[in-house]
Parts: structure tokens; sequence; C-alpha cells
């Protein structure tokens, strides 16, 4: 595996086989799932991550908020939807944006950005 970005919650990472990496799709794992995705489903999760935190602010008097498990967020499988607690919330949105900067970057100077 090659890691391309990690946090305290998860990691994300191309899975490598017979020295060649599999580098269209992204291997996200946090809270003992594990997502096979796109950039463009990388940038979508962030998007319902987005959402999902909007919804959160509804909760700014309770005093469970920060461990609360009772937040849905939505995820590129539409089938899956987590449970998650704030901090958990804060920590997959790391992770994701996180990866998807860092992918981006890598495009750009591997891509368009080489003179």
């Amino acid at each position: 595996m090659k890691q391309i970005y990690g946090n305290d919650f998860g990691l994300a990472f191309y899975w490598k086989r017979a020295d060649e990496f599999f580098c269209n799709k992204i291997q996200l794992v946090f809270k003992e799932i594990g997502f096979h995705l796109t950039l463009p489903e990388l940038e979508y999760f962030s998007t319902l991550i987005c959402e999902s935190q909007l919804r959160i602010n509804g909760c700014t008097d309770c005093e469970l908020k920060q461990n609360c498990s009772r937040f849905l967020l939505q995820t590129p499988a539409n089938q899956i939807d987590l449970a998650v607690s704030v901090q958990e919330l804060k920590g997959i949105q790391d992770l994701v944006d996180g990866t998807v900067f860092k992918l981006k970057l890598q495009n750009y100077l591997l891509g368009e950005g080489q003179n």
C-alpha cells in the first residue's frame, strides 16, 4: 500500500499488487469501515459531510452534542449511512478533505504543473 493521507481517525491509501499501485480508486478506512472511492466520489463525500455539519448546528443548546452518535452521515454508497458523533464527523472531514487536497496536488504536480 502507498499512503496518501492519514490522521488519528483513519487512513487513505492506494493498494499495491505485484509492484504496481492501483491509482484509480482510493481506499479510505475509518471507524472499522473501508470505502473504495474515486476522486469525484471523495469530493461528493466531502459535500455530504458539510451537509451533515449544517444539520448538527440545530443542536447548539444540547449538552450531549459532542458525544452524541445520533447524527447520520450519508456516504457515496447510497445504501450506507453512518451514525457518527461530532468528533467523528470532524475526523472524517479532515481525512476526506486532506486526501482530496493531496490527490489534487499530486495531479497538478504530475500533470499540468510540469514544465
